[in-house]
């Protein structure tokens, strides 16, 4: 008989520390997002980047006449006099600019009636947004707002470049929070947008693009602020939505709960006056929300949990391209941008 050595299993895979868990899960978000949303992007724009931001410079371009949304402080004088007509000057634009991303990562967010919430939305638009503008030179950074438990600004990314810096900003996003057991409050008081805006205006110190990215559930106050961050930098309201917080159907007895309060409340969705009550509230603070929204003079862009990315972004694009065409004669005035909202589509005034 001959001696046989007993066969040992092969040992055990240590196990993946966390940190390096989520490095691989945002690794394999932003490729899946190269290959099916910036891809699709590049034969769409046709290489059109240049009005994803708005540069500032010291060379004179252009003279033209006032918009609605312009820095007061570039009308030329002796051209308006001359004129009888307020004209502005127009500088050659910066080759490298930054970004600024202004997230609002409230418990609210974190809702959704179909397949992704609104959080989700808020990743990819500034995952795409991000290696959009990182692939060109630029440099992008970010503060974040009310995380779980948090009810102010927890953390701030330095504006840099480079895909790895799109790597750090999805992963401070980290992964979804959980959802919340019925009948449980959340370590989370009301939404106080204003305070992310004012923290910005000492975070963001030189002249950038900023992307306010928010639901804007939030207590009242945040307008001024807004405005005031316009009058410095280039700003884009991009706001989240989903279509079931624009009209309820009919599904019986639901229980709603508040998402930042945890208040819960018994309604009967069955009746139609409460369904026609609601959507007329909801109409109503739609409206509010876009006059607030044109009144601090900021671009704006509505993600539908339900919108497709890349023609969101093919929107945004088309919004800002007619914006900056006025410095070539265009009219003054508000520029209708298509948005989607559920599956209808709608013209809203920018």
């Amino acid at each position: 008989m001959g001696l046989f050595r007993r066969r040992q299993a092969p040992p055990a895979a240590p196990p993946v520390p966390p940190q390096a868990a989520d490095n691989g899960r945002t690794e394999a978000l932003l490729r899946r997002l190269e290959w099916t949303v910036i891809r699709r992007l590049d034969g769409l724009l046709q290489g059109d980047y240049r009005t994803l931001m708005r540069g500032t410079g010291l060379d004179l371009a252009d003279l033209r006449e006032y918009q609605l949304h312009d820095d007061v402080r570039h009308i030329d004088w002796n051209v308006t006099a001359r004129l009888q007509q307020p004209h502005v000057r127009v500088f050659t634009e910066d080759r490298e600019m930054a970004a600024w991303f202004l997230l609002d990562l409230s418990p609210s967010v974190d809702f959704g009636s179909g397949e992704q919430r609104k959080r989700e939305v808020l990743q990819g638009f500034v995952g795409v947004l991000a290696r959009l503008i990182t692939r060109h030179g630029n440099r992008v950074g970010a503060a974040l707002y009310g995380g779980r438990g948090q009810a102010a600004v927890h953390a701030v990314l330095p504006a840099r470049g480079g895909r790895g810096q799109v790597l750090r900003l999805m992963q401070m996003l980290g992964p979804e929070a959980p959802a919340t057991p019925a009948g449980k409050a959340l370590p989370h008081g009301p939404t106080r947008l204003a305070d992310l805006l004012r923290a910005a205006t000492h975070t963001v110190r030189q002249r950038s693009t900023v992307f306010v990215v928010s639901d804007f559930i939030s207590e009242p106050g945040w307008e001024q602020p807004l405005g005031e961050l316009a009058r410095r930098h280039d700003v884009v309201a991009v706001r989240l939505l989903d279509p079931l917080e624009l009209e309820l159907p009919d599904l019986g007895l639901l229980t709603l709960r508040d998402a930042e309060t945890g208040e819960q409340l018994l309604v009967d969705t069955h009746d139609r006056g409460f369904r026609q009550r609601f959507a007329r509230i909801a109409a109503q603070r739609e409206a509010v929300l876009r006059e607030s929204l044109a009144r601090a003079g900021v671009d704006a862009l509505e993600l539908s949990t339900d919108d497709d990315l890349a023609d969101a972004v093919v929107r945004f694009v088309d919004l800002r391209k007619r914006r900056s065409g006025a410095h070539r004669g265009a009219s003054t005035g508000p520029v209708p941008v298509r948005v989607a909202t559920g599956t209808a589509r709608k013209e809203v005034a920018a």
